[in-house]
């Protein structure tokens, strides 16, 4: 009796010892990343500007309008992200491209907790913008566009090829946003 006893005992403790509360599931990871080292060339498309972009990446035809050839999309194949570029020639409607530029860049607002804004100035090179850092879950994390005021307007926006997930994508974000930063410094009118 007094082994039936010790054996029942036993078998109890065991059993309340593996109940729910004992289980820690394993917090979310994400897949190491490797990022290349950063070397740039010169881009020289028949475009009237030139730029440096990274070694890494590549430029193909936009698919949306591939007869357009300063509309182009800056292809970072290893870090699942495009740059999507496009090119209009100022006609008296300067002012019209930027307000458009603003609205592309503010219809992420529903995902985005925060839209910072930068200028960029570099009157030297006569080269003008504005940077739009979108904080948050939304579609594209960063756009820009570049001008010279009287006859050039070019757009730039980035996009990941994913759902976005900011906390997922930032070390790469971080790294594809100093690209953009070299791009828009290295950025010159022909």
């Amino acid at each position: 009796m007094k082994i039936k006893i010790i054996i029942l005992f036993s078998i109890s403790i065991l059993l309340y010892s593996c109940g729910d509360d004992a289980y820690t599931p394993k917090p979310k990871g994400y897949f190491r990343i490797d990022l290349p080292k950063k070397e740039y060339q010169t881009i020289d498309k028949d475009c009237p500007f030139t730029f440096e972009i990274p070694k890494y990446s590549f430029t193909k035809k936009n698919i949306n309008n591939p007869n357009v050839p300063c509309w182009f999309d800056l292809e970072f194949e290893s870090q699942n992200a495009s740059i999507y570029f496009s090119y209009k020639p100022i006609e008296n409607n300067l002012n019209e491209y930027i307000e458009n530029s603003r609205t592309l860049a503010f219809k992420h607002t529903v995902k985005a907790f925060d839209i910072e804004q930068e200028i960029i100035n570099f009157p030297d090179k006569k080269v003008y913008g504005l940077v739009y850092s979108i904080e948050g879950n939304a579609a594209s994390a960063y756009q820009f566009h570049l001008t010279d005021s009287i006859n050039h307007f070019v757009r730039g926006s980035l996009y990941f090829n994913n759902v976005p997930n900011h906390d997922s994508i930032a070390p790469v974000l971080d790294f594809v946003k100093e690209d953009i930063q070299h791009i828009y410094k290295t950025f010159e009118w022909k």
